[in-house]
């Protein structure tokens, strides 16, 4: 009989993982444009929280209507709570940081009289033929707010005298869209070394009279929704799932409101004329400040750049690799670890392209889950097919909010000659693998070889998402890779899977029976250990099986990203966030000091575990199994970035007990050193 555990809820955690990412950007020690970013990660993180978490609330509820609204009430409030937090870091502490840099970002329609002639002309030769004012009347058609788009409310008096001295004059209102095809953002150097910025909202605000003559403008406030981005598919177990999710692609920007925002300095009969005329009254409208979408961030212009950011260290090239001639080589010789970002991504690009040229490749098969614009691994497999390899993609077309791309480039590859298998209805595939069969030297025999990940095959990502990667020959992998191949093809419910553990087949089983074994060594009185890294801690079954291993005297250590449902009680829970997002999933076990890890793509969530198709491998060369577990061990050891997650969904600093760490500063350094004494490894 399991022990009944008392689980965070997955919401709330989520909150307080996004609020982590808040305090990065109050962080004084932060250089302040990497400050800046994590406030657009906050603000980007939370918008996509409302229309995909808050969206299904709203729509599917839980248990009951009053549990659902008690749980909507709890994330307004955290919401509203932590919004309070990023108002006081934005206006307190950035704003005159970067004013203290010779950076004015010039808020709240202030701007100099030195520059308003530059922000007209700038109006009239940019802007104002994008701009597309329309006058709300109730008897016409509602305008439509597209999701994310933000729309200036603009309250208007005609000018024209009033027929009746004694009546009074009834205001008009307009909704004036900003375009989201120019920079958030309008920089102006003051001639002295220093730069005046304002936001575009402000520019649009400065020259409203040239839109609306005839009118007073009386008050102008921001408004922003946005909408579920449930793609609204009611079955997709029948009929031709890619031809529904192409389809219903263009209705995700007409989703559902789950998040209307609107400037809380907005009077009174304003608001109460927007809550009627878009049909708010059952209460999406959430008060913000006068600037909304703050992801816009992303781009805010640093005039004097690199200075203030945190430089990207160039990624290392791996010596011992290098020396080989051709990727095949190296692998056939020996297994490969790779670390992104702090390893070159270049080799899993060579793979590929390899693949693609070499006469003896005769066969590649891959899983497409996100992949880049423009994708360097997907022009490869194109040009294997041009060569006449035999080319098998498999295409996860339910990846949220890359359905698009993912369509495209499976067309691109189609119609190079790729045969494109698409994902199957009621199923994920999020496996990150490669397989490659190639003729022998001596051309009789066949050898293949994979390429195993934690991370998707993305170039771009791969720059700033801290992950791993595996290359391998051995025939036992290679041949269970086939064959889970086949089983997406055409699922056989056969799995003799005992090299490589996947989701819905031995996952679970495998993880559960390695947390066993450690409560077998606890209970023997020998060493026993587990240290677990992921994005997602959620499944329920998975957190009683190691809250019994810690009961039993096992040390069990989680390194967690993002939900952590788990009650940190007997067991801690370390959080990093840092420049790079920490995206792997890795999972080590003492074994009576003969360690076993395993790396992969599954993240312990029931959807993870069930409902899709994960790949976790085990790595065995005892080179890179020592290197992964110091690696994790340099994370342990942070003290900068880390912190220790606490029962009431509070976190706290690591104490600094000698040496400060930061852990992707020392895995870069540990890197870097330890494969340069390694070059004669080859």
């Amino acid at each position: 009989m399991g022990l009944d555990v008392p689980l965070v809820d997955r919401d709330l955690s989520w909150l307080s993982f996004n609020y982590r990412v808040l305090e990065e950007a109050g962080d004084s020690s932060v250089p302040l444009f990497e400050r800046i970013k994590f406030l657009a990660i906050y603000s980007s993180n939370l918008d996509e929280f409302f229309r995909v978490r808050v969206a299904a609330l709203q729509v599917f509820g839980l248990d009951s209507d009053a549990e659902r609204n008690e749980m909507l009430e709890e994330i307004y409030r955290q919401v509203q709570i932590q919004q309070e937090h990023f108002g006081h870091i934005f206006s307190k502490q950035i704003i005159p940081a970067l004013r203290d840099e010779g950076i004015r970002l010039n808020l709240g329609g202030d701007i100099p009289s030195a520059w308003a002639n530059d922000l007209r002309r700038y109006f009239m030769d940019q802007v104002v033929h994008l701009l597309h004012p329309t006058l709300l009347k109730r008897s016409m058609v509602r305008p439509f707010l597209s999701n994310g788009s933000i729309h200036l409310l603009v309250e208007l008096h005609s000018r024209r005298p009033l027929r009746n001295p004694h009546s009074v004059r009834k205001p008009k209102y307009a909704l004036l869209g900003i375009p989201d095809s120019l920079p958030r953002f309008f920089q102006r150097s003051d001639g002295h070394g220093g730069f005046d910025v304002v936001f575009l909202d402000d520019v649009l605000r400065s020259n409203l009279g040239l839109l609306f003559s005839g009118y007073t403008v009386v008050h102008v406030h921001s408004i922003k929704v946005s909408r579920s981005a449930d793609l609204g598919i009611e079955d997709e177990f029948e009929g031709n799932l890619v031809d529904k999710i192409r389809s219903s692609l263009s209705k995700r920007k007409e989703g559902v409101p789950s998040r209307f925002l609107y400037d809380e300095e907005m009077p009174e009969p304003m608001l109460n004329f927007l809550i009627r005329y878009f049909r708010l009254e059952n209460g999406e409208p959430i008060p913000g400040g006068r600037y909304h979408r703050f992801s816009d961030f992303f781009g805010f212009p640093n005039p004097f750049s690199p200075r203030l950011e945190r430089p990207f260290p160039q990624p290392l090239s791996i010596p011992a690799l290098d020396a080989f001639s051709t990727m095949f080589e190296a692998i056939k010789h020996r297994d490969w670890l790779l670390h992104f970002p702090y390893q070159s991504y270049d080799y899993v690009v060579e793979f590929f392209n390899q693949a693609a040229f070499d006469p003896k490749v005769i066969e590649i098969k891959a899983t497409q889950y996100r992949v880049a614009p423009n994708s360097a691994i997907v022009q490869a497999l194109i040009n294997a097919a041009r060569n006449g390899k035999r080319v098998t993609v498999f295409v996860e077309v339910k990846a949220r909010f890359d359905e698009e791309l993912n369509l495209i480039s499976a067309q691109k590859m189609e119609q190079a000659g790729v045969r494109i298998i698409y994902s199957h209805p009621g199923l994920k595939v999020h496996a990150k693998m490669c397989l490659v069969t190639r003729k022998s030297r001596n051309r009789k025999r066949l050898r293949r070889y994979a390429y195993v990940a934690t991370g998707n095959f993305n170039e771009k990502t791969a720059r700033i998402y801290s992950d791993q990667g595996y290359f391998t020959s051995s025939p036992e992998v290679c041949a269970e890779l086939e064959h889970l191949f086949k089983e997406l093809h055409k699922p056989t419910g056969l799995w003799p899977f005992k090299h490589i553990l996947v989701a819905r087949y031995n996952l679970v089983e495998e993880l559960k029976r390695h947390i066993d074994n450690e409560i077998l060594c606890a209970k023997k009185g020998q060493p026993a250990g587990i240290y677990v890294k992921m994005n997602n801690l959620e499944e329920e079954g998975m957190i009683r099986h190691l809250q019994e291993a810690a009961a039993a005297g096992v040390r069990v250590r989680v390194m967690v990203r993002s939900i952590c449902r788990l009650i940190p009680n007997g067991i801690e829970v370390r959080r990093i966030v840092d420049k790079y997002l920490e995206h792997a999933r890795i999972f080590s076990f003492f074994n009576g000091a003969e360690p076993r890890i395993f790396m992969g793509s599954a993240d312990w969530m029931g959807r993870n575990l069930f409902n899709r198709i994960e790949l976790v491998i085990e790595v065995r060369d005892l080179q890179w199994k020592e290197e992964l577990l110091e690696v994790m061990e340099i994370q342990w050891k942070d003290n900068l970035s880390a912190r220790r997650l606490l029962p009431d969904l509070k976190s706290e600093r690591i104490p600094i007990i000698g040496e400060a760490i930061r852990a992707q500063t020392a895995i870069y350094d540990f890197l870097r050193d330890s494969r340069a004494e390694s070059e004669n490894l080859a």
